[in-house]
């Protein structure tokens, strides 16, 4: 698979996961599940995975301006624990405008793209295609964290696992 092939797998699992967690009472989506820092409800799982994707496409890759700039709330908000008190569809949106940010530029990419250098700090510098792995290994590992929380929770999640998108050929 190729980064856009793998990104089309990405935005088909998110539409089961969106339409998963809409089914979720609001109280499970930011009731305070983990101990942590940055993380502490689904809520803040799904802000931190767009806002990682829109940051790494819009402020390292293209050095220009990251979606969340359309949604003052959610730049305001940072990426600590605070996400527990904003309504889903927000977060969702936000994650819907990532997302069609990022189809349009990967509809650009070029082979000789994916080799270009990019600097994330003076001292980081990663070739493109490699970050673009990475946002999106990213994204499996949080969404997968979502299901892993939603379960304890006693909510079936959607399976997302990559076989359930992939062509059946077997023909008898």
């Amino acid at each position: 698979m190729n980064i856009p092939e793998t990104y089309a797998y990405l935005v088909r699992a998110r539409r089961d996961l969106w339409a998963a967690l809409e089914g979720v009472p609001d109280e499970v989506l930011s009731r305070p599940l983990l101990d942590g820092e940055r993380f502490r409800c689904i809520k803040d799982l799904v802000a931190h995975t767009a806002a990682v994707e829109d940051g790494w496409i819009h402020y390292t890759i293209l050095r220009d301006v990251p979606v969340e700039d359309v949604f003052p709330a959610i730049k305001a908000a940072g990426d600590g624990p605070v996400y527990a008190g904003f309504p889903l569809a927000e977060l969702l949106d936000y994650w819907r405008a990532v997302e069609q940010s990022t189809l349009a530029y990967l509809s650009t990419l070029t082979d000789v793209e994916l080799e270009r250098g990019v600097e994330d700090a003076p001292e980081e510098h990663f070739r493109l295609g490699g970050l673009l792995w990475h946002v999106m290994l990213h994204e499996v590992r949080h969404t997968a964290q979502i299901v892993a929380l939603l379960r304890t929770q006693g909510i079936r999640p959607p399976s997302l696992d990559l076989l359930f998108y992939l062509p059946n050929l077997w023909k008898p």
